[in-house]
C-alpha cells in the first residue's frame, strides 16, 4: 500500500539561483508522527510549504492518499485535507477563540452569523480532541499554548487526516509541550498523519516513529527514532565536524548595570502584568527569568526596552534613568534586545539582510554623512557581508530581503545585529528559540563570552536546560511577582524550578530580596 503523502524527487529553485531543495523524496504512513529535521537552511519549511501548496517545486510530484495532486495553493492542499500548523500563528487577535476557529465557513441563517453555533462547535471539538480550549475569549489574551490549539482545532473542523507542525514547540513551556505530544499521539492513534518539524532532538526521539534528516537542501537519512541516538542524528545533520559545547567560566561581577526599582505595568485589559518589581543585573553576569510564559515576561521585557509603559517604579540603565525614555534612548544608553518575536520585533521584513543590520547604528558616523549625501553605502555593504559570513547567515548575499530566509537565518541576523551593537546590558529574550543545534551552542556561547568580558545579560528563556547551564543567578516570576531566587543555579534541577513556576511554592521575603 502506498503511503499517505508521498513526495518523490522535488526539487525547488529560486528565480536566484538558490537551490532549496535537491531531489528530496519524502514519505508519510497513516497514524505514523514523522519527524523532518536538519539545520536552518536545510530545507525543512521549504519542502513542507510545497506540500502544503505555498510554493510551488520545480520539478518532483505529489501524491495523497494515493492520488498524484499538484498542490498550486494552500486551497487545494486543504482540500486534499492537509493543515499546516506554522510558526506564527495565522489568527485574527482581535477575534474570539470561536469567531477564528469557524473562519471562512461560518454558521449563518440567511446572513446572520450564529455566534452560539460556533461556540458549540468549538466546545464540541475541543471534547472530542481532548484539546480545551475558552470559546468566548479574545484570542490575543491567550497564552501562546492556547492559540496553538486553536490552530489545531481550526485544522481539525477541516476535516484534515495530515497534519505539518512546523517548530511547534519554540515558544511552549515544558508542560505546553507535554500536552501537545499527547494530542498529537492521540491523533495519530485516531489514524492522522502528523509531520513535526524541529530543531529539538530530545522532542524528536520523544515523540516521532520515524525521522527523516536533510542536509543544504538534500535528503542524507531516512529512520526509526528508536534506532539512532541524539549523536548520531545530530552527525547525520551536521556533517563529521565536531561542534563544541559552550563552556561557562567563573568570574567576578561588578557594578550594577541595570537597576529595577518598583516596577509596576498594566496589560491593556487592567489587570496588572508586572507588580512591584526590584532587581539589579551586574557587570559580568548573567541574570536568568525563568516563568511560564504570561507571566509578566513580555511586560518586563517591552518595559525596559521603551516599547511599554510603567505605571510605577524605575527603570536605570548605566546610571541613567530610562524609565520614560524611548527605545533608541535606552539603547543609545549602553542596552541592546534580542526580542522573542523576531517578526514582529526583531526584524523589517521585506528590507534586505544589510538594511536590518543597520537599522540600529544607520545614523552613526561610519554609516552616514549627516548631510545631503545622505547614507555611506559602501561602508554599509561591506559592514552587512561581514556580518553575513561571520554569523553563517545562509543568503549568497547580504542584499538579500529578509523576508526570503528561513526563520532561523531571520534569528541570525537579529543576533548578528544585537550582538554587534555598541551595549554593555544585553536583554536576551529566548534567544535561542527557532535554531538548530551549532546555532544554539553559538548563541550561547556568545552569551557567555559577553558576561566574562564584563557584559551585563538580562535572559529570559523557556528553555529551562539553557537557564541552568548558563545563568549566575536566577529570578523566578509567577503572575507578575518575583517568587524565588536562586543565587547558586548549579544546585537547583529543572524540576525544583517548575514547582516555584507553577506557583506551588514561594521563597520567603529576605530570599527574594536578595535579588535586588
Amino acid at each position: 500500500m502506498d503511503p499517505y503523502i508521498l513526495m518523490r524527487n522535488i526539487t525547488k529553485v529560486y528565480p536566484n539561483g538558490i537551490a532549496a531543495i535537491k531531489g528530496v523524496d519524502f514519505s508519510v504512513e497513516k497514524g505514523e508522527i514523522h519527524g523532518l529535521i536538519g539545520e536552518n537552511g536545510a530545507g525543512k519549511t521549504t519542502l513542507m510549504k510545497i506540500l502544503f501548496g505555498m510554493e510551488r517545486p520545480t520539478a518532483g510530484t505529489i501524491s495523497v492518499a494515493g492520488q498524484t495532486v499538484k498542490m498550486t495553493s494552500p486551497h487545494t492542499a486543504i482540500k486534499m485535507k492537509l493543515g499546516m500548523v506554522q510558526q506564527h500563528f495565522m489568527l485574527v487577535p482581535t477575534f474570539t477563540v470561536a469567531e477564528n476557529l469557524v473562519l471562512g465557513m461560518e454558521p449563518k441563517q440567511g446572513i446572520t452569523f450564529l455566534l452560539q453555533r460556533a461556540i458549540e462547535l468549538t466546545e464540541d471539538l475541543s471534547r472530542q480532541y481532548g484539546l480545551p480550549v475558552p470559546p468566548r475569549a479574545i484570542t490575543s489574551d491567550l497564552s501562546v499554548g492556547l492559540q496553538q490549539r486553536v490552530e489545531i482545532l481550526k485544522i481539525l473542523l477541516r476535516k484534515a487526516e495530515c497534519l505539518i507542525f512546523d517548530e511547534p514547540t519554540s515558544v511552549l513551556t515544558p508542560l505546553e509541550t507535554k500536552e501537545l505530544f499527547c494530542a498529537m499521539q492521540r491523533l495519530a492513534t485516531e489514524g492522522k498523519v502528523i509531520i513535526f518539524i524541529t530543531h529539538k532532538l530530545r522532542e524528536v526521539k520523544e515523540i516521532a516513529d520515524r525521522i527523516t534528516i536533510l542536509r543544504n537542501g538534500k535528503r542524507v537519512a531516512v529512520c526509526k527514532a528508536a534506532d539512532v541516538s541524539e549523536q548520531d542524528i545530530t552527525r547525520m545533520m551536521v556533517g563529521e565536524a565536531k561542534i563544541p559545547a559552550p563552556v561557562k567560566r567563573t568570574t567576578v561581577s561588578g557594578p550594577s548595570v541595570l537597576s529595577v526599582r518598583g516596577l509596576t505595568c498594566q496589560r491593556k485589559d487592567g489587570h496588572i502584568a508586572v507588580c512591584n518589581l526590584s532587581f539589579d543585573v551586574a557587570a559580568g553576569e548573567i541574570l536568568a527569568i525563568a516563568g511560564i510564559m504570561g507571566n509578566g515576561q513580555t511586560e518586563l521585557v517591552e518595559a525596559l526596552t521603551g516599547l511599554y509603559p510603567c505605571l510605577t517604579g524605575t527603570i536605570t540603565v548605566n546610571g541613567e534613568d530610562v524609565s520614560t525614555a524611548s527605545p533608541r534612548r535606552i539603547r543609545l544608553c549602553g542596552l541592546s534586545h534580542i526580542p522573542a518575536d523576531r517578526m514582529g520585533r526583531g526584524i523589517a521584513a521585506p528590507g534586505s539582510i544589510t538594511d536590518n543590520l543597520i537599522i540600529d547604528r544607520y545614523f552613526k558616523a561610519e554609516f552616514s554623512r549627516h548631510s545631503i549625501f545622505g547614507l555611506r553605502k559602501k561602508q554599509i555593504r561591506q559592514h552587512g557581508e561581514i556580518l553575513r559570513q561571520r554569523f553563517n547567515i545562509k543568503a549568497p548575499t547580504a542584499m538579500m530581503p529578509v523576508q526570503l530566509l528561513s526563520g532561523g537565518n531571520m534569528q541570525r541576523v537579529v543576533i548578528a545585529r544585537e550582538f554587534t551593537a555598541a551595549a554593555n546590558l544585553m536583554i536576551a529574550d529566548q534567544p535561542t528559540q527557532g535554531i538548530d543545534i551549532a546555532s544554539t551552542l553559538d548563541v550561547r556561547q556568545r552569551l557567555l563570552d559577553d558576561r566574562n568580558a564584563g557584559k551585563a545579560i538580562l535572559l529570559i528563556s523557556a528553555d529551562l536546560s539553557e537557564i541552568l547551564q548558563l545563568a549566575d543567578r536566577i529570578v523566578v516570576l509567577y503572575n507578575g511577582e518575583i517568587t524565588a531566587h536562586f543565587s547558586t543555579p548549579a544546585e537547583i534541577t529543572t524540576e525544583e524550578l517548575g514547582y516555584y513556576m507553577l506557583g506551588a511554592a514561594q521563597q520567603a521575603g529576605p530570599e527574594i530580596e536578595q535579588a535586588a
